[in-house]
């Protein structure tokens, strides 16, 4: 099928790369000339495992293209994905004129029957209106479909999510958008989801805002077993056993960063609000998460005693491992209060540290752990990378200044940390010194 996705970013690079994995025809289309010519010579603006080799490959095959003339991509496709930002407004709103934008050039340009595809994740009623955007514009008074479909892609494995979905969600109001939504993702060989587009587009914010929900739940729990001297890791493990609540998402830490949870909640709490409910839940979903990294910083600033003057080294910058992603990410807001407090900082991302240096200034950027560990007085972890989790930690002792680490994502033993010469302070476990 011929398919045309506009937007190439995460969403929509990993969507056209992997529908032209099974067979399809697909041209993705970006207004961003300097990234669409990265693209052509097979520069990859995002680290995603297993994204680059497979857009080289499919470009290779002739299956996959990156253009920016998206009048031309509407007129050859069938299938038009619409994956463009759907960035928060100051009040948490969505903002949608990308959507509106690329609905109108739609209906200006279309001269046979396509069918629309919400991919970005939208508010509800985005469907009806990119409808009526369209008829409204129509020039050629041509038929067509909107589909709602949304992306359930996790950052650092949104290839594999793709590829091996746990269900395929689509609202369609027609029995031929249907069939072709059928037909393209026959090869997946996963069960399909179909409903109206109200609820499909309302499955997605539920979605992010309940595992959201969870996150938030269990760092609660965290800050209890602390007051209390229990241990939530056996906690989650008692109660992620009952098969009503399962084990994933029940990890204490920081809490959740990334673009999409905090998007969607904020989106979802006034998409809420317009329709008259106050979604006081989801508001203290967002309030824990806010104070777990307050609570984080209180703890760094407690184990120093003064943290003025100090040098704090940072392991992990991305807001989860297997991806460059800064956006939201609690890094930003952890080590810009502990800069407002005088520290000095060094740190380490095995693949965010190009991107953070948009975010963060006057810290030091290392090569490797044990530069970031070499004179400090504390040693933090804030992304639990799997190269953090094997680090020889009789050296990082020995280049320390003060044999300290504060871990946001519970990486560690706490027993072999003792052993090992630590003071070590983690989330709702018992402090070994």
């Amino acid at each position: 099928m011929k398919i045309a996705v506009v937007g190439a970013g995460y969403v929509g690079l990993v969507t056209g790369a992997c529908f032209a994995e099974i067979g399809n025809d697909v041209v993705c289309v970006d207004i961003d000339k300097d990234k669409i010519r990265k693209l052509n010579s097979n520069i990859i603006p995002i680290f995603e495992p297993g994204l680059e080799e497979m857009v080289i490959k499919n470009k290779q095959a002739g299956r996959l293209s990156f253009a920016n003339d998206l009048k031309r991509a509407i007129k050859e496709s069938e299938i038009i994905f619409i994956c463009v930002g759907t960035p928060p407004k100051e009040n948490g709103e969505a903002d949608l004129s990308y959507v509106d934008n690329v609905a109108r050039t739609i209906a200006d340009v279309m001269d046979s029957y396509k069918v629309i595809v919400e991919k970005s994740t939208v508010p509800v009623e985005t469907g009806n209106e990119v409808a009526k955007t369209i008829r409204a514009y129509n020039k050629h008074k041509v038929d067509f479909d909107v589909v709602s479909n949304p992306e359930f892609l996790r950052e650092g494995s949104a290839v594999k999510d793709f590829m091996n979905p746990d269900r395929i969600v689509v609202g369609c109001e027609s029995e031929k958008a249907k069939n072709i939504m059928k037909k393209l993702y026959a090869p997946l060989k996963a069960p399909i989801i179909f409903t109206d587009i109200k609820s499909s587009e309302i499955i997605k914010h539920a979605s992010n805002s309940f595992l959201a929900t969870k996150i938030s739940f269990i760092n609660a729990i965290a800050n209890i077993c602390e007051l209390a001297g229990a241990d939530v890791e056996k906690v989650a493990e008692g109660i992620g056993s009952d098969k009503r609540i399962g084990k994933a998402f029940l990890n204490a830490g920081i809490g959740y960063g990334g673009f999409c949870f905090p998007k969607d909640a904020d989106a979802f709490v006034r998409i809420a609000e317009k329709l008259g409910y106050d979604f006081k839940l989801l508001k203290s979903v967002q309030e824990i998460n806010n104070d777990q990294k307050k609570r984080f910083v209180k703890k760094i600033e407690k184990a120093l005693w003064v943290v003025k003057g100090k040098t704090i080294g940072v392991l992990g910058l991305a807001f989860k491992p297997n991806t460059d992603d800064m956006r939201f990410a609690p890094s930003l807001d952890i080590i810009t209060e502990l800069q407002k407090d005088g520290a000095k900082i060094k740190a380490y991302d095995p693949k965010a540290m190009e991107k953070a240096k948009d975010f963060l200034k006057g810290i030091t950027y290392c090569n490797n752990p044990y530069d970031v560990a070499k004179d400090a007085d504390a040693l933090v972890i804030v992304t639990e990378w799997n190269e953090f989790k094997e680090l020889d930690l009789k050296r990082i002792n020995g280049l320390m200044r003060h044999s300290l680490i504060v871990d946001g994502r519970n990486i560690y033993n706490p027993e072999m940390l003792k052993k090992e010469g630590f003071t070590y302070i983690s989330m709702g476990r018992k402090e070994v010194v």
